[in-house]
């Protein structure tokens, strides 16, 4: 395996670049040679780093939007969230349907055990 990679600068590369792979997967996987599985493999990273670049989700702009992006992000359900952060499921649940604001104790533990920055944060204290 070759350490070469390749990197796409506009979307006019872009799309030749996903021709490229279109090609080559038409042909199956049992029908291309080594090298044009290595060429497939250092396009197709090629062309995932430039979607990185360009594709973006922006981050959720809510507190409850932040939790439940960590509830996926680290499937999980809402007890099982709930225990994760020390809260009883009914608070949590409270605090996602926005009939209770969130506590101190509470944004620590977001903090503390789902990574979520301190400082957005206190934008919800």
């Amino acid at each position: 395996m070759s350490n070469r990679t390749q990197k796409i600068g506009n979307e006019k590369a872009y799309n030749l670049t996903m021709k490229k792979i279109d090609a080559l997967m038409k042909k199956g996987e049992k029908k291309i040679t080594d090298q044009e599985a290595e060429q497939l493999r250092i396009l197709a990273l090629a062309a995932e780093a430039y979607e990185k670049t360009i594709y973006t989700i922006p981050a959720p702009k809510t507190l409850e939007g932040m939790i439940e992006l960590k509830m996926y992000e680290k499937k999980l359900k809402q007890k099982e969230l709930a225990k994760l952060l020390g809260v009883g499921e009914p608070k949590l649940s409270q605090i996602l349907s926005k009939k209770r604001k969130p506590d101190v104790a509470f944004l620590k533990a977001a903090h503390k055990r789902l990574g979520i920055d301190g400082n957005v944060l206190l934008d919800f204290a």
